[in-house]
């Protein structure tokens, strides 16, 4: 399957209007700082673009990051602008005629950015055997991935991987596709189906059980969107099966709860992150408003505190008493789709 992958993502897609379908196309509606970091992409970097959203998470100035699946670079060259000089972008793929394309304009936007020299670099990879690649065990802030994790025949070890690289406190911060339901492996086997980000993607359920065997025991997912296919033939084949494009942000925390367990905690957010002056969105449940008391489980305190968001957090409470858990703390599907899932009711 890497192979197939190799094969379509290196010679036949051409640029993005070759997709079949839509499941990694859209960028949604960016903010106008992004836009403007999107228009000093090259054009040719920019043609060969095949993620299913744009990988940003907030706070990026100095960090280290990693891009799985970097592709042609476009999302390497944007965070390169958002980490600054100071920070660094490294991308990993395993498609030669992407890499060629992302190095080839190395150079052109170090000029674009004005910068003294490059703060980013390739290297060719497979996303799941990182180690191969002599990188530094907690050496990376974050790392980041779009529409890519599918595409791999190992998801257990990328996330391992993933687990591996980061420091204490760094988050994994991603796009990608997931299903309602796990694919059959006759549709897993079908090439373009799987170049097409469908076949590949992840039972949700079952994602959220490997990225917690992995060490991340509380993914939380940032937005979501439902793909549709917009291909009569492929449709055909797998449209009895939901498809989603979501983000999801998994923190390397030691020890966090497999719930959201209340103890009477709260965070005052002070303000003072780029972008997020007035607001901050931590995930798709936690928006929270500048000095105004938010009442959070015990692992949300954790995530604030423990990351590179605390400096902009006032903490209260602590560990001691025990409340429970969060009524709202469940287990089903997580994504926005708008209509009812085949035989909705019943049991559970």
């Amino acid at each position: 399957m890497k192979q197939v992958v190799q094969e379509y993502y290196g010679k036949t897609l051409q640029h993005s209007g070759d997709l079949q379908t839509n499941a990694c196309c859209t960028d949604g509606d960016l903010p106008s700082y992004l836009k403007q970091a999107l228009s000093n992409i090259h054009d040719e970097v920019a043609a060969r673009y095949y993620g299913c959203g744009l990988v940003s998470p907030q706070l990026l100035e100095g960090m280290r990051i990693l891009d799985l699946g970097s592709g042609s670079g476009r999302d390497c060259y944007l965070l390169a602008q958002l980490v600054g000089e100071q920070g660094f972008v490294l991308g990993v793929d395993m498609t030669d005629e992407q890499l060629a394309v992302a190095n080839r304009h190395i150079e052109w936007h170090r000029e674009r950015f004005c910068y003294a020299r490059s703060n980013v670099a390739f290297r060719k990879g497979h996303i799941e055997q990182l180690d191969q690649l002599g990188l530094t065990e907690n050496s990376f802030d974050i790392i980041v991935s779009n529409c890519v994790i599918n595409l791999s025949p190992d998801k257990e070890a990328v996330l391992r991987e993933a687990w591996r690289l980061l420091k204490p406190g760094g988050e994994l911060y991603f796009s990608d596709v997931y299903s309602d339901r796990r694919v059959p492996a006759a549709l897993i086997e079908d090439p373009v189906l799987y170049g097409e980000c469908l076949s590949g993607a992840l039972y949700w359920n079952d994602f959220q059980n490997l990225a917690k065997k992995a060490g991340f025991l509380d993914p939380r997912l940032v937005e979501d969107r439902p793909i549709t296919i917009d291909n009569d033939e492929i449709q055909e084949r797998i449209g009895h099966i939901r498809f989603f494009s979501a983000t999801y942000r998994l923190f390397k925390l030691e020890g966090l709860e497999s719930h959201c367990e209340d103890y009477g905690q709260a965070v005052v957010y002070r303000g003072g992150i780029p972008h997020s002056e007035q607001r901050f969105e931590l995930d798709k449940h936690h928006l929270i408003e500048k000095g105004k008391m938010f009442p959070v489980c015990g692992n949300t305190y954790r995530m604030l505190k423990e990351s590179r968001f605390a400096e902009y957090f006032e903490f209260h409470g602590d560990r001691e008493t025990h409340y429970g858990i969060y009524d709202d703390c469940g287990t089903s599907l997580p994504f926005d789709s708008g209509l009812a899932a085949p035989g909705d009711g019943g049991c559970c």
